[in-house]
């Protein structure tokens, strides 16, 4: 073992403490009713959309503790890294139309087109920061899709950062069929995705249903499993992995990719060169050096808590 290594060990020991000051939150608690948030590992939280018997259809409960729960695993220390999953026999059948009902019902008023305009306007800019919540959560989201995708199930999903799915899977963006543009992130993010404006172009504008294997091929989702045990497990397994990182490491490269989508290649390198001028500070680097030189040791570095 080398110098270095031997004067650097420590910093692979959790009884380790270092010098700088760390803020540990308390147990984040999260009290759902169309939501199950569960611990499902060491730092990797399982977000269940929990309304089965409706197919987990996206009703405003739904919407609101979307936006509520990732706001809180963003800032929650003993999180790293997220599963989104759904119970019940499908994933989303999309907007729960009594919603959408209450909201024709605002169309159809007598009320003055002025302040109706603004009512629609600022509600959908809220239904939109909800799901952005999921984007801007500086912990990686792994969604994972079995069965209907529809609607607002597929705005949700392309704000998570890796997807997943099974063979029974499918995915429709409905709107067209419904009299709308989709308006909550569809259009906006699955170009992004996918890579391919035609092929985009043609879902949204016939609202067919893309299979599994044609969103594997396109790269809507990175696997598909035979199962959806299959699915979850490996999500967990990916889940674990990327957890046992270095949070610095890992929230660094969610944050930079995300930014470096939505700006030029040369933004984008200043941006994370703004990023690194501070993080290349951490202790972290030195602990992922030393684990990388010690061969005597297969035992991953013990990170602590962002």
């Amino acid at each position: 073992m080398s110098l270095t290594t031997k004067l650097c060990r420590p910093l692979l020991s959790s009884r380790f403490i270092s010098t700088t000051t760390r803020l540990m939150s308390d147990t984040t608690a999260y009290n759902c009713k169309a939501l199950n948030v569960t611990q499902a590992a060491p730092f990797v939280f399982n977000v269940e959309l929990n309304r089965p018997n409706k197919m987990n259809a996206l009703n405003k409960a739904m919407w609101e503790e979307v936006g509520e729960v990732f706001t809180k695993l963003d800032r929650d220390q003993e999180c790293r890294v997220v599963v989104l999953s759904a119970a019940g026999k499908m994933f989303s059948s999309g907007i729960d139309l009594s919603d959408l009902s209450q909201l024709a019902s605002v169309v159809y008023s007598e009320d003055d087109i002025a302040r109706k305009s603004m009512f629609m306007y600022q509600n959908i800019r809220h239904l939109q920061d909800l799901f952005t919540t999921i984007e801007k959560c500086k912990k990686p989201v792994i969604g994972c899709v079995h069965n209907a995708c529809v609607g607002a199930g597929v705005d949700l999903i392309t704000t998570t950062d890796i997807r997943l799915c099974t063979t029974d899977a499918w995915f429709c963006v409905k709107e067209v069929d419904m009299g709308l543009a989709a308006d909550v992130g569809t259009l906006q993010r699955l170009p992004k995705v996918i890579g391919s404006q035609s092929v985009v172009s043609d879902l949204c504008l016939t609202a067919r249903r893309m299979g599994s294997e044609e969103a594997e091929r396109c790269g809507l989702v990175s696997t598909v499993f035979q199962t959806k045990e299959e699915m979850m497990n490996a999500a967990m397994d990916m889940a674990t992995m990327i957890a046992a990182k270095s949070p610095v490491a890992v929230q660094g490269t969610k944050m930079n990719l995300v930014y470096s989508r939505e700006h030029s290649v040369e933004e984008g390198l200043d941006q994370v060169a703004k990023w690194n001028m501070t993080m290349l500070q951490s202790e972290d680097l030195m602990k992922s050096a030393m684990a990388a030189m010690d061969k005597s040791n297969t035992e991953p570095p013990e990170f602590a808590n962002l």
